[in-house]
């Protein structure tokens, strides 16, 4: 009698997670060696990069020695650790230190696959919870997980003060020497960039207004201007105009021809054309995106926004306009869903590091609320 042997698929319960034992000893031992290495791979790589414990423990007693910029070797480690036949077998094992950089790439790519599998495994728990009324949430939470392991799976989820103020007496030494000089992203409004000093990075910037007060027009002159004058990558969400009706608009603020005329195709001069060319060009050249989806989704928006953030850079959202977004539940009143939409924006651009200019529609019935006896607005009591 012959068996068979299973041609079924391995049982991935045993199988070793992603890993190089070697380049974790070699990068260590190469500290250990020389304490210059340290400088070049403490950006690659973090504790948590190493698979082994113990390596993870070295490591960080090395970036403690380094920051108290102490001898980082043995006897130093060996006083702070006491894993004296660890660290020998260690330093004994490292084939040359000079190729610590080479080291620590391997140790991180390995570290990047181990938190694929990881945040695969937990797309997986929330995919088995079937939560059909809350299915925008699974996405959002699954996206999230992966991006955060193709983006920065090395950075630190802390900023400690200390390490930040450096960086922030640079910037206000650059700001002192060039006087003047934007901390932010121009507007191309030099009176709005005076009072704001340009739009911050992190922030939500709330434009409101009643309709046809001009809110669209500015919005997009902000975003023409930051991608044509100043060679940044906008990207605009556009709810209720379409993306030629947005061109159109852009053309005719760029090339400065009457918009009438160039909606009816009425051009009459030969210099009407050349401006007309010579602003295709120059928007052509802009890295300016626009999303026309109709009731777009704060889910659907996020994940545009993170891709586009990896695949061309992006220095600014625009969001034309709130009221006409759409949430993942439904809300009692439209003041709830829009302070949820503001919250959501406000996470997005915390977490993508860029502006987000929003466009909110303001309610025509405050012009109707006037005093009996006078014309004056008034504002009134809420009925109890």
């Amino acid at each position: 009698m012959v068996t068979k042997r299973s041609s079924g698929p391995k049982n991935n319960n045993l199988r070793i997670p992603p890993q190089s034992i070697p380049s974790e000893k070699a990068v260590l031992g190469s500290i250990m060696l020389r304490k210059e290495a340290m400088h070049e791979v403490e950006d690659m790589i973090t504790p948590d990069s190493f698979y082994v414990e113990k390596h993870k423990m070295i490591y960080r007693a090395m970036l403690d020695l380094s920051v108290k910029n102490e001898p980082i070797d043995m006897l130093s480690l060996s006083t702070k650790l006491g894993e004296q036949k660890l660290l020998a077998e260690i330093v004994n094992e490292v084939p040359s230190s000079t190729n610590v950089k080479h080291y620590a790439d391997i140790v991180q790519k390995k570290y990047v696959l181990r938190s694929l599998i990881e945040a695969a495994d937990y797309v997986s728990e929330l995919a088995f919870e079937e939560g059909d009324d809350h299915m925008d949430d699974i996405l959002d939470m699954a996206e999230k997980k992966v991006f955060s392991v193709v983006s920065s799976p090395k950075n630190p989820k802390y900023v400690n003060l200390k390490d930040a103020l450096p960086e922030a007496y640079e910037r206000l030494e650059k700001l002192h020497e060039n006087k003047g000089m934007l901390r932010g992203l121009p507007t191309g409004f030099k009176d709005l960039d005076t009072m704001l000093s340009g739009l911050q990075k992190s922030d939500l910037i709330i434009l409101a207004a009643r309709p046809s007060m001009g809110k669209t027009t500015l919005a997009l002159d902000i975003a023409r201007m930051a991608g044509v004058t100043h060679e940044k990558s906008v990207l605009v969400f556009s709810l209720e105009m379409s993306s030629q009706q947005l061109v159109d608009r852009m053309l005719s603020a760029q090339s400065r021809v009457n918009a009438w005329n160039l909606r009816t195709g009425n051009l009459s001069s030969d210099r009407d054309f050349s401006l007309l060319r010579d602003s295709l060009d120059k928007l052509a050249k802009a890295k300016i995106f626009i999303d026309d989806t109709a009731g777009n989704s704060i889910v659907r928006m996020k994940a545009l926004s993170r891709r586009l953030k990896i695949e061309k850079g992006l220095d600014l959202i625009v969001v034309d306009y709130l009221q006409l977004m759409t949430t993942s539940k439904n809300y009692d009143s439209m003041v709830n869903q829009v302070t949820e939409i503001s919250r959501s924006l406000k996470s997005l651009a915390k977490e993508l590091d860029v502006p987000v200019l929003a466009l909110s529609q303001l309610s025509r019935n405050v012009e109707s609320r006037t005093r009996r006896g006078c014309g004056d607005v008034y504002p009134q009591r809420r009925q109890r």
